[in-house]
């Protein structure tokens, strides 16, 4: 395990405590530990459209709040759009173990979740994978994927040619095959891979998944955000298998709530991991795109922090 130091740790530290492998097994751990407790995010609206979380989690070793800022209008100041802290506690001492760095956890553990996901939800498959959105959450997917799925291609589509550029450069340094794509609808066609990380402001996404295609759509995380176009939501939830990540999304998933779906009836990744009823007697298609819908929880965030506790006791 990486060598971690307790106390603030720098997002470098904090993305070395937190390797997708074993990230995305501490989340289907998560998600089967009876002892973790999660309630409702506070979300505070700030002036200038802003939005600052707070987000407590807790099983029975490990206690969390995240708090972080979210402005978007922050990428046109040079900024980034998502910043903050998560303080981590002993549960059992109630000392403080570790400050980590907020933006480096939220990229790594939804990353992560998009992962385990894929794994969970489609079976393994060639072809490239399409990347919508090159800041943060775009790196992170590449490299989640390309460590959980063994990816070898990628597309990347951007509103900004230069980021585009500049994760395709990432990519091709992993040794990745990358280029852009100016037109993201068009290249679904050719891609049964696909991530949306879009600022999710306005609609990108018009076009359908081809029918053996895996979603992780990430951009849109309230209600008022949105990615894919209603129409093809609505007939995603028609010929296709939608799976959000908690029951959060009931009252946070934009692309969904704005379609109109039914978002309380679908399964969540929990129902997924454990089988649960709902997942056992969903409608599943036998031909038709897996559409994974991520909002977001503090329980992602609590799995990071037994990441990082485990780096820790491992250190004696």
């Amino acid at each position: 395990m990486p060598e971690v130091h307790a106390d603030i740790l720098s997002p470098e530290q904090t993305a070395r405590a937190l390797p997708y492998s074993a990230l995305v097994q501490e989340i289907e751990a998560l998600l089967k530990d009876t002892r973790v407790a999660v309630p409702p995010r506070i979300v505070q609206p700030l002036h200038g459209g802003g939005s600052l979380f707070v987000m407590p989690a807790a099983d029975a070793q490990v206690a969390i709040t995240k708090l972080i800022s979210f402005i978007p209008s922050n990428a046109q100041r040079g900024l980034p759009t998502i910043q903050g802290d998560i303080v981590v506690f002993d549960v059992q001492t109630g000392q403080r173990l570790a400050v980590l760095d907020g933006p480096t956890v939220t990229a790594r553990r939804t990353a992560a979740v998009s992962l385990l996901a894929a794994q969970k939800l489609t079976p393994p498959r060639d072809g490239p994978l399409l990347i919508v959105g090159a800041g943060v959450q775009g790196r992170a997917h590449l490299e989640a994927f390309r460590e959980g799925l063994g990816i070898e291609d990628v597309f990347i589509a951007s509103r900004s040619a230069a980021s585009a550029d500049a994760l395709v450069a990432h990519a091709q340094g992993l040794g990745l095959r990358a280029k852009r794509v100016d037109d993201p609808n068009a290249a679904l066609a050719h891609c049964p891979w696909v991530v949306s990380t879009t600022p999710a402001q306005a609609v990108v996404l018009t076009g359908m998944p081809r029918s053996d295609a895996f979603v992780a759509a990430v951009g849109a995380f309230t209600p008022r955000m949105v990615e894919w176009s209603p129409e093809v939501c609505r007939q995603l939830a028609q010929t296709g298998t939608l799976v959000v990540d908690t029951r959060d999304a009931d009252h946070e998933a934009g692309d969904l709530l704005q379609a109109n779906v039914d978002v309380r009836a679908l399964p969540t990744l929990a129902d997924v991991v454990n089988a649960s009823p709902l997942w056992r007697h969903a409608p599943r298609p036998d031909h038709g795109p897996v559409f994974f819908k991520s909002c977001g929880w503090a329980g992602w965030d609590l799995a990071a922090a037994r990441c990082m506790a485990r780096a820790l006791a491992s250190q004696g």
